[in-house]
């Protein structure tokens, strides 16, 4: 987008990156204007390959800095939400509600294995606790009552913990925040980069719970 001096919006640079394939989700609808709201999930994968070349960590931080600025608002731009280290942290946990989930960190030098590594972290195998699965036609199936409140209950916990670990890393306090916009994405990525990123960590986020918890009221 920068490259084209902003001239085009994101829906419509994703709508010409993939007209006329298969994989086009767009159809009709060829910019931002077409959608109430956008919202664009991004990992903090810093071992970030940039056009055949290493970006160093201070150059990742400050694309990323400009992308939480620009995409701040779903109803404009969009809005940014970034999964600390990616998003194979929402695997991260164990038996939910895990106690301990506020303390988790992983070391800058492990991110590229991180997938192994929550895989192997995780108390859940699989992430059935939270899909409701699929058949083998690939078809969602329709969930009984109680997987239906197995989901929802988990749903719930990753909230409430991915929540509270944000006003930790923010704060230092692990509670709910009392005014939302205390966990702001901007706001969380400056405490990741002074806190933790100085210290050559990452603190474990995962940001879908977190756009739940913004977006419900």
């Amino acid at each position: 987008m920068s490259e084209n001096e902003f001239q085009m919006d994101i829906a419509s640079l994703l709508h010409e990156k993939w007209a006329g394939t298969d994989q086009d989700p767009f159809g009709d609808s060829r910019k931002t204007s077409d959608f109430s709201e956008v919202f664009l999930f991004f990992d903090y994968d810093c071992h970030h390959q940039n056009k055949g070349r290493m970006t160093t960590l201070e150059e990742w931080n400050s694309q990323i800095r400009d992308m939480l600025n620009f995409f701040s608002d779903e109803t404009g731009n969009g809005k940014l939400y970034v999964n600390y280290p990616m998003v194979e942290s929402i695997r991260y946990t164990k038996k939910l509600p895990d106690p301990l989930f506020h303390t988790y960190v992983i070391s800058i030098d492990e991110i590229p294995r991180f997938k192994k590594i929550a895989a192997d972290f995780s108390f859940y195998k699989n992430l059935d606790q939270i899909c409701f699965g699929i058949t083998s036609k690939k078809a969602l199936k329709v969930p009984d009552q109680s997987t239906f409140t197995v989901v929802k209950t988990h749903w719930r916990l990753l909230v409430e913990q991915n929540a509270k670990k944000a006003n930790f890393i923010c704060s230092g306090i692990n509670e709910y925040p009392k005014n939302k916009s205390e966990i702001g994405q901007l706001v969380v990525f400056d405490h990741e980069l002074s806190k933790f990123v100085s210290q050559n960590t990452v603190s474990i986020l995962n940001s879908f719970p977190l756009f739940l918890y913004d977006y419900l009221k």
